[in-house]
């Protein structure tokens, strides 16, 4: 790779407006300068690297011809913006990314003006894009002058199988706008993508030169006056008819009146100015369909995206990645899932797998690679792959269905209406629960046990390591279990010895760690390894309680009868977790205890390393200690 001081278009541009001085001849250059430079940054500050490299040329492209930032860009999974961070004022900062204190891991508006919308989570480009372009007009039509903004959502990553973009497509439809989308078809999201609309994409195909000549026609029609909104989408359905009856190929999006274009090759940079300059001033809605291949330009990423979406730490000059020098010689807690579920799989012949494009993130890949007939990975899709696993369970099988526990809030009323109603037995893996470190407030998985705390029907729970983690999945597949809830972070547990024997575990029970006196410290989840290093040698008793729901109230009433007081430690939301439910369960049984709630607080987590939030938040092994101190003593309050 070159040294930076050696990229000499790069070196010049800070904002976009620097870009457009350049000659578009000169775009090539700019665009392998700035791969260079994504690939040197992240090779020693590791972040999202194959999807960024992948948008290069239309990243330059789009700064290229729109007047961003009062333009306005959506980016639809944030992890393809590090071009676009670079190029809009930040390249200096840019080595501080998804550090703690430095610039956010995806944009943000809190950030810059430039990053127009907030974009860790996929889908939602096409409806906040058109909630801006309506605003647009609606300003228009009240001021005498018209500012004349352009809006892009820019959509990739897989993200067009989410249920959301969909919504997005039928009302862009059907509300007057003339926002444009551009399709970054790579075929891949994390793993490759699945479904009917990647097979759908894969035959779509549309004939340049009718393109052109059909924009030309358009054109002449539109400054003769003969051309409003009936007469344009009259002449989008009759010109589709006349393709679809040539080809015997439909066309979904103008189907629905949103005039298609393309596919084009998405790294052919002056090609793509020239297309956004003839689509910049087209009325009415348009698609852009670009091929792009994920990693582009960077041979090892090229060869497998999966591994180079954020591939840690590497040689850039040999492509070689560089393991992080760890003692814990302990498993990822997302490994010993993966290996677990295979072996139960084994074992009982009604589980089955599913996962929302993530069967490489959730090691859900092991048991895909032995099993591919019993593993269903249904894209970046949530809520369905909820529901799909309850009419699974309805019909006899027991799906373990793994859902990073940030997404799965989407899929908050599939949960409540489609399993938890009808007590399915749908085991609902919540993987990265808790804080995930440099990915930041977007993915934090914070808010899984206070909002599925009050739905009924449902066992929650969350084991303090592997062995633990084990024991729960044998027990979740168990006869008449229901709908069962395991949630767990990212990283690595504790147990370098982690595949001890599947036994089954009491639903709503316990364990007491240690005994004390005067201070009982009520943990759940792996958290609960700071908790007990935190009463070693004090008198402070420890439980892990392993259960919110049911509580184990056996543990509740030795504790409210023998101890004044009571510290909870939980990595989630300190407001309706754990803490609340030993709050709630003290004053419903007489108990007056003074409660110490240990957990995440009301307010979005930055940015960092794990280790780093966690003493930020008051959940390392220092900050426990300190709340242990008696009641009516100087210590914590509630």
């Amino acid at each position: 790779m070159e040294e930076s001081k050696h990229r000499e278009l790069l070196n010049s541009i800070t904002y976009p407006e620097d870009l457009r001085k350049l000659k578009v001849e000169q775009l090539p250059q700019l665009c392998n300068e700035l791969r260079e430079d994504i690939v040197e940054e992240l090779s020693v500050n590791p972040g999202h690297l194959a999807s960024s490299l992948g948008v290069v040329e239309l990243t330059v492209a789009l700064h290229y011809v729109f007047n961003t930032p009062e333009d306005r860009i959506v980016w639809d999974v944030g992890h393809q913006a590090y071009g676009h961070k670079i190029l809009t004022g930040r390249r200096e900062q840019f080595k501080t990314n998804r550090k703690l204190k430095g610039i956010r891991p995806f944009p943000s508006p809190e950030e810059s003006p430039y990053d127009s919308f907030i974009c860790g989570h996929a889908s939602n480009s096409i409806s906040a894009a058109l909630g801006m372009a309506v605003a647009n007009s609606l300003r228009d039509e009240r001021s005498a002058l018209s500012d004349d903004r352009k809006v892009v959502a820019v959509i990739g990553d897989g993200a067009m199988s989410g249920g959301l973009a969909f919504e997005g497509l039928n009302n862009v439809s059907s509300s007057p706008n003339n926002m444009l989308i551009i399709l970054n078809d790579n075929n891949m999201s994390i793993d490759l993508s699945v479904g009917g609309m990647k097979q759908y994409l894969l035959g779509l195909n549309t004939n340049e030169t009718y393109n052109a000549m059909r924009f030309k026609v358009s054109r002449w029609l539109s400054s003769k006056g003969m051309l409003h909104e009936d007469r344009r989408k009259g002449l989008i359905r009759l010109t589709n008819a006349i393709k679809s009856a040539i080809s015997h190929q439909q066309n979904i999006f103008e189907g629905m009146n949103i005039r298609y274009f393309g596919p084009f090759d998405g790294h052919n940079v002056k090609e793509l100015v020239r297309i956004l300059r003839q689509l910049k001033n087209m009325d009415g809605p348009k698609l852009l369909h670009l091929h792009t291949k994920k990693g582009h330009g960077y041979g090892p990423s090229e060869d497998y995206s999966p591994i180079w979406h954020a591939p840690g730490r590497f040689d850039p000059e040999t492509g070689q990645l560089i393991k992080s020098e760890s003692t814990n010689k302990a498993p990822k807690f997302q490994d010993v899932f993966g290996e677990t579920l295979l072996e139960l799989a084994q074992q009982n012949e009604r589980i089955v797998g599913v996962t929302p494009a993530m069967p490489t993130g959730c090691s859900m890949n092991i048991m895909m690679q032995a099993m591919p007939d019993r593993t269903f990975d249904v894209g970046i899709a949530e809520g369905h792959a909820v529901t799909f696993s309850a009419g699974m369970a309805k019909d006899g099988l027991l799906p373990f269905c793994n859902i990073y526990s940030a997404f799965a809030q989407r899929a908050y009323d599939n949960i409540i209406h489609d399993v938890a109603i009808l007590r399915l037995p749908v085991v609902l893996c919540l993987d990265r629960a808790g804080l995930v470190g440099e990915d930041g407030p977007t993915h934090h998985g914070a808010f899984d046990l206070a909002y599925l705390r009050p739905i009924p029907n449902l066992t929650i729970c969350s084991p303090m390591d592997e062995h633990e983690l084990r024991r729960l999945m044998y027990t979740a597949q168990l006869p008449d279990q229901g709908p069962f809830v395991i949630r767990y972070p990212r990283g690595n547990g504790v147990q370098a010895d982690w595949r001890c024997p599947l036994e089954a575990v009491q639903v709503g029970t316990g364990r007491k760690m240690k005994d004390g006196k005067d201070v009982a410290v009520l943990s759940i989840g792996p958290v609960g390894n700071n908790a007990a290093l935190a009463v070693e040698g004090t008198t402070a008793a420890h439980y892990d309680m392993r259960f919110l729901k049911p509580l184990d109230e056996r543990i509740l009433h030795e504790v409210g009868q023998k101890f004044r007081k009571i510290v909870t430690v939980e990595n989630g939301v300190r407001n309706g977790g754990l803490g609340s439910a030993v709050l709630e369960w003290m004053s419903d049984h007489g108990y007056q205890p003074q409660v110490v709630r240990l957990g995440l607080p009301d307010s979005f987590i930055e940015h960092g390393t794990v280790n780093q939030l966690l003493e930020i938040v008051g959940l390392d092994v220092e900050s426990i200690r300190k709340e242990l101190t008696p009641a009516g003593t100087e210590g914590g309050t509630l």
